[in-house]
């Protein structure tokens, strides 16, 4: 198996899924999250190219983020659509960049990317709130490469 394999059990695969559910219950945003053993570029750059290839950037108010982590150079990397960005406060990726880093660096990756997810879902709900007309625009699975 490859490392994006041995990554995660599936208990904690489930774990970090059932937290984009959760946080996709208040907010019409659309979570997910894309693991991979490394790219040819950083983390950023590899981030926004999956976002388009995951055709995340597909949703009605442009209010999707992707989680991106690289195993081997143990990196990782947050990106969002144009709609967030042109709606959250200013400090709204530092905060869940902190969070991220604040488990990843105690190897708590799991823990780290449930957080951050929650994290991400709150902010979302003030500024993309869950109504009766929203709907799961994009899987919630773990995408791996």
């Amino acid at each position: 198996m490859s490392k994006v394999e041995d990554f995660l059990t599936a208990e904690q695969e489930h774990r970090i899924i059932e937290a984009i559910r959760t946080a996709e219950k208040t907010t019409s945003g659309e979570i997910r999250v894309h693991i991979e053993n490394s790219a040819a570029v950083d983390a950023l750059a590899r981030v926004k190219e999956l976002f388009y290839l995951l055709k995340m950037d597909n949703t009605k108010e442009a209010n999707g983020i992707l989680f991106y982590v690289a195993l081997e150079t143990r990196s990782f990397a947050i990106y969002g659509d144009k709609g967030i960005d042109e709606r959250v406060p200013e400090n709204f990726w530092e905060s869940i960049i902190a969070i991220l880093q604040k488990h990843f660096k105690k190897s708590e990756f799991t823990l780290g990317l449930v957080n951050g997810i929650i994290a991400t879902g709150n902010q979302l709900q003030k500024h993309f709130p869950w109504t009766m007309d929203s709907k799961n625009e994009l899987k919630d699975e773990i995408s791996k490469g």
